[in-house]
């Protein structure tokens, strides 16, 4: 008699769910990589720029961040998400406690990843605490109400790459932190509308919607106003600073790493630039990185990686 195995991710998308059988470690991997490689956003050819044995590693690590985020952004029942999202951190503690039980190819592809970089479980956890936080907060009195989200949803994925390369100075992991949580901000002011109409969340802090006189109604309406560009302006204006105060970190590094950090870096340049470019009306269109501004990021960092145009000179 066959028995039955339990679908421990039951209400998530096909794609995610977790398999009957535990898969090889190279077919876990394979999976984390072509989940990087098929997916929109830029990570994938951030490592490019990276030894070749590093690679499956930040595979490993990126396949759990999207997983974490889809688990709780692709479900639209908040109490099913809540769910997954519990059980996803049971299958973390499952590849750190008991490795052998895990079957999902994230976790077979991240236990390696763990043991041969010596990974904390902590960043891990951060994340999932970031995606849980989401189903129930959906509103931002402060801006350091949302620098206290980006603890959790951004900075860890700074601290997991500086821990892959084998950074452990807390001194860097300070200014990685500066980097991400200004880049989860470069994010926030570019989704205002996306975020609003399709997740109900508005991270734009209340205190500042009040200075500015721009209310939820004015939000929900889609027209952006004099005050909401002003308001939006400010926002990008203090998010560049900081960002530019985690851009040292770019010199402490070996030149592969620093070639990825650039990247980031100036990506999340590129991403304030289109939102001036747009004149800050982030309610009715989503400011785009055109491709001429992309390939000057990707010569940038390669440049860099040839120790050419070499760390934070010339970012700004």
């Amino acid at each position: 008699m066959t028995s039955v195995v339990e679908q421990r991710l039951e209400g998530a998308p096909a794609e995610l769910l977790e398999p009957a059988t535990r898969p090889t470690l190279e077919e876990a991997q394979a999976w984390c990589k072509a989940l990087a490689e098929s997916h929109y956003e830029n990570f994938h050819v951030a490592t490019a720029f990276l030894p070749k044995p590093l690679r499956p590693h930040f595979h490993a690590v990126y396949a759990f961040c999207r997983v974490s985020d889809d688990l709780g952004d692709e479900v639209a029942d908040t109490t099913t998400a809540t769910r997954l999202l519990l059980t996803w951190r049971e299958m973390l503690d499952e590849c750190y406690d008991m490795p052998e039980l895990s079957r999902h190819p994230v976790f077979v592809a991240l236990r390696s990843t763990i043991v041969a970089c010596d990974l904390p479980k902590k960043p891990f956890a951060d994340l999932i605490a970031a995606f849980e936080q989401d189903q129930v907060k959906t509103r931002f009195a402060t801006l350091s109400e949302d620098e206290e989200y980006s603890v959790y949803s951004a900075n860890p994925v700074g601290s997991l790459v500086l821990y892959l390369c084998g950074y452990r100075d807390p001194a860097l992991h300070a200014l990685s932190d500066k980097t991400c949580t200004a880049l989860q901000l470069a994010n926030f002011w570019q989704d205002v509308g996306e975020d609003l109409r399709e997740r109900d969340r508005i991270y734009l802090p209340q205190d500042r919607m009040a200075k500015f006189g721009v209310t939820e109604a004015d939000l929900r309406s889609g027209h952006e106003t004099d005050g909401y560009r002003g308001m939006l302006k400010e926002l990008c204006a203090e998010t560049r600073t900081m960002l530019l105060q985690g851009a040292p970190l770019i010199d402490r590094v070996d030149k592969e790493l620093a070639a990825t950090l650039r990247l980031f870096t100036q990506g999340g340049l590129a991403i304030l630039d289109a939102i001036a470019a747009i004149d800050y009306n982030t309610l009715s269109q989503r400011p785009e990185v055109n491709k001429t501004a992309k390939m000057k990021l990707l010569l940038g960092a390669g440049l860099s990686k040839l120790g050419i145009h070499r760390g934070s000179r010339g970012l700004r």
